[in-house]
């Protein structure tokens, strides 16, 4: 979720605004009528002239927005704003004193988090009113991060049941569903699954993927993306697993800027890591298909088991060895727990030059040419 705009209506709720903003980021928003505020010095107050306007503006390019004002004026000026409830961005009233945060909009997409870190900032209450967080004390529909909600579009009818009383089954392990409030039992009316594996959900069933799987690819120099794609999509078909189980796609720091690494990573919408050959060797013991030959050209004697294995982690083990086409090899791990990518590896580089002259060779510095 982006960064929300922070809406005050008069300078009075300006000291409420700026800790709102020190625990989300995104910038003040003031009335130009009322504002008797100076630009902070990192630029982070935006001046605006209609309020209405303004705000209807925000919830249509999806921003969040945290209004600083009654509840009541903020439903008036959004009211006909309000079409698809799965698209519209999270909207909450806080009190110009910070005494109460009330999520309107948007309770269980990211709403209500948003709401319970205000809250926390500013001492207080979040006021969650949504039924699956006050009967149960989680949001079916937005599940930790981690876990994938497969079917979201059964999440209404299960929901609907389960506050009106009716038992769960749960099948797999999940310690977020096993300590909430839902009654599981063995002979539930629904049935809640967690579980890596790719299958057909019923009616009366949620299910749940825990990113507990990594994909370790390898490659030629300019391998061609569509062919890596296709192995990635063909290994997980064959071996039964889900797509939204994938954790990430992990490789050799040399492949950092590979595009059909980079690829596949954008094809399943995880992020793509990198490790160093160090990290890689070390899963030796682990691998089906040592290879010398690998060895010789990269210093590891396996990428594509190796990097499935190292972002699986030391209790992980490998699920599909490793399987070739042409040029890209591809292999699957499987953790223990859900992966968090973002902490394992390294991610691609980014590279900024500044100042690098106008235009040729002849004007630019060798080290900035070199860098381009």
């Amino acid at each position: 979720m982006s960064a929300p705009a922070i809406v005050i209506l008069s300078p009075s709720a300006l000291p409420v605004a700026e800790k709102i903003r020190a625990a989300t980021g995104g910038a003040i928003h003031v009335l130009a009528a009322r504002n008797a505020l100076e630009n902070g010095a990192d630029g982070a107050r935006i001046v605006f002239e209609n309020a209405g306007e303004h705000m209807r503006s925000l919830f249509a390019d999806g921003t969040p927005i945290v209004g600083v004002m009654a509840a009541g004026a903020l439903i008036r000026i959004l009211a006909s704003s309000l079409a698809d409830k799965h698209a519209e961005p999270p909207v909450i009233a806080v009190a110009d004193d910070g005494s109460a945060v009330v999520p309107l909009l948007g309770g269980h997409h990211g709403a209500n988090d948003l709401a319970r870190v205000i809250a926390a900032k500013l001492d207080t209450q979040a006021a969650v009113t949504t039924a699956g967080d006050v009967r149960f004390g989680i949001a079916l529909d937005q599940p930790p991060e981690g876990y994938v909600l497969v079917n979201p579009e059964n999440a209404k009818a299960v929901m609907a049941a389960l506050v009106g009383g009716a038992k769960a089954t749960l099948t797999g392990r999940a310690d977020w569903l096993e300590q909430s409030g839902i009654a599981f039992g063995s002979d539930g009316a629904v049935e809640i699954v967690v579980s890596e594996r790719a299958f057909e959900a019923k009616a009366d069933m949620l299910r749940y993927a825990p990113q507990v799987l990594t994909l370790g690819i390898g490659c030629e120099r300019g391998a061609d993306a569509s062919e890596a794609i296709e192995l990635a999509e063909d290994l997980l078909r064959d071996s039964g697993y889900s797509r939204n189980a994938l954790a990430g796609v992990f490789s050799i720091d040399l492949k950092a800027d590979e595009a059909a690494v980079l690829a596949v990573a954008v094809h399943f919408g995880v992020p793509a890591r990198f490790f160093d050959v160090a990290t890689l060797e070390a899963q030796t013991p682990r691998l089906a298909n040592p290879s010398d030959i690998v060895f010789t050209e990269v210093g590891c004697h396996g990428v594509a088991e190796g990097a499935a294995l190292a972002a699986a982690g030391v209790d992980g083990r490998l699920v599909v060895a490793k399987r070739k086409t042409k040029r890209v090899t591809a292999a699957l791990a499987q953790a223990l727990k859900p992966v968090d990518a973002g902490a394992i590896g390294r991610g691609r580089g980014k590279l900024f030059v500044v100042g690098i002259g106008p235009g040729s060779d002849g004007w630019r510095s060798p080290e900035a040419s070199a860098m381009v």
